[in-house]
C-alpha cells in the first residue's frame, strides 16, 4: 500500500482534490496487495437490456465497441450511505496548528476519511448523507447522489478542519437516537467517534447504536484514536498537567507513574467495546489517526460487497 501520510504533507487546502489523491493511491496500492482481484468497478455505463428505453444509449461508445450501453445517472444509486461524525471537544485532540496529512487530529482524520469515502461512493454511484454532532445536533443532510449535494457536504467537512472545538460535555447517545429517527431507508452507516463516554452513559450509547441498526441498517463504528498518546500513553516523565477538554477538569501527574495501569485499563476498554459490538452485530474498527486511510476504505469495500 502507498504511504499516503508521506505522499502529501502540505496543509490541507482543497479537501476534494486531496480525497481524490487518497482514493487513487489506495486503489493503486490495492492492486499490489492481497486485495488484488477484488472487484472495484467504477463504470459509468451499464449494458443495454432488450426492452429498455433506447433514450439513454451511448451511441459514441457503440461506435467504438459495437455493444449497446446506457449511461448511468446520479439518481441510479446502488447503495445509501450515511456518515456520522462526532465533533465533540475530545475529537480535536491532539492540538495541531494546521491540519495536514502528517499532522492530523481526530476530527481532521474523520473529515479526510469521510471525504475519501465520498469519492469512492461517487465512483460507485452510491448516495451519501452526513450528520455532525457535538453538544448539539450540528448538521444533517439526507442521502442523495447529486453532485450539488456532494459539494455541500464537502463544504461541511472542510469547515470541520478549521472550526474550533466546543468545550462542553457531549452525550453521543442522544444524537445517535435522533439520527436513527431520520434515516428511514436501509443504509450503510459509518460512525467516526473516539468513544469517550462516561461509564454512566456507556449502556445508553450501545442502546443508541442498536437503534441505528433499526430498519436493517448496517453500522460500522470507526473507533478514532491517537495510538501514540491515547493508547500507549507515550509522554516523557516530566510533570505534566492533563486537562479534560470537555469538562475542564485538571490533574497534575508524572506520566510514568500511571502508564502501566492506564494502558491496562485502555486495553480492557477496547476489548469491551469489541465484545459489545460483536454482541450487537456492529462492525468495530479501531483506526489510529497516524496510520492513513486504508483501513477505512477497505472496510467500505468489504461492507458494500456484503451489503448489496
Amino acid at each position: 500500500m502507498i504511504d499516503l501520510n508521506n505522499t502529501f504533507s502540505s496543509e490541507i487546502k482543497n479537501l476534494e482534490l486531496l480525497a481524490k489523491q487518497v482514493v487513487e493511491g489506495f486503489i493503486t496500492g490495492m492492486h499490489k496487495s492481497p486485495f488484488h482481484g477484488f472487484s472495484v468497478e467504477f463504470s459509468e455505463h451499464k449494458l443495454y437490456n432488450k426492452g429498455e428505453s433506447t433514450r439513454h444509449i451511448d451511441w459514441k461508445l457503440f461506435a467504438k465497441t459495437e455493444k449497446l450501453y446506457t449511461k448511468k445517472y446520479e439518481e441510479e444509486t446502488n447503495l445509501r450511505c450515511h456518515l456520522i461524525i462526532d465533533n465533540s471537544a475530545s475529537m480535536h485532540f491532539p492540538n495541531v496548528k494546521k491540519q495536514s496529512l502528517d499532522s492530523l487530529n481526530k476530527i481532521g482524520f474523520a473529515s479526510v476519511a469521510s471525504a475519501s469515502l465520498m469519492e469512492i461512493l461517487k465512483k460507485q454511484r452510491d448516495a451519501v448523507g452526513l450528520s455532525i454532532y457535538s453538544d448539539t445536533y450540528e448538521y444533517y443532510a439526507p442521502e442523495k447522489g447529486s453532485e450539488r449535494h456532494r459539494k455541500i457536504i464537502l463544504n461541511q467537512l472542510e469547515n470541520l478542519l478549521t472550526a474550533p472545538s466546543v468545550t462542553s460535555t457531549t452525550e453521543t447517545y442522544k444524537y445517535l437516537h435522533e439520527i436513527a429517527e431520520k434515516i428511514h431507508r436501509r443504509s450503510l452507516i459509518f460512525l467516526f467517534t473516539d468513544m469517550f463516554q462516561t461509564t454512566k452513559n456507556r449502556e445508553e450509547l450501545f442502546d443508541a447504536l442498536r437503534h441505528l441498526k433499526h430498519n436493517k441498517h448496517e453500522v460500522v463504528l470507526f473507533h478514532t484514536y491517537d495510538e501514540k498518546h491515547e493508547f500507549e500513553f507515550n509522554f516523557d516523565n516530566a510533570p505534566k498537567k492533563f486537562v479534560d477538554v470537555e469538562t475542564g477538569e485538571e490533574i497534575n501527574i508524572y506520566a510514568e507513574n500511571i502508564k502501566e495501569k492506564y494502558t491496562s485499563l485502555v486495553q480492557e476498554y477496547f476489548n469491551d467495546l469489541n465484545n459489545k459490538c460483536l454482541q450487537y452485530k456492529i462492525d468495530y474498527v479501531p483506526v489510529d489517526i497516524n496510520k492513513g486511510f486504508n483501513e477505512v476504505l477497505t472496510t467500505y469495500l468489504v461492507r458494500r460487497r456484503n451489503f448489496l
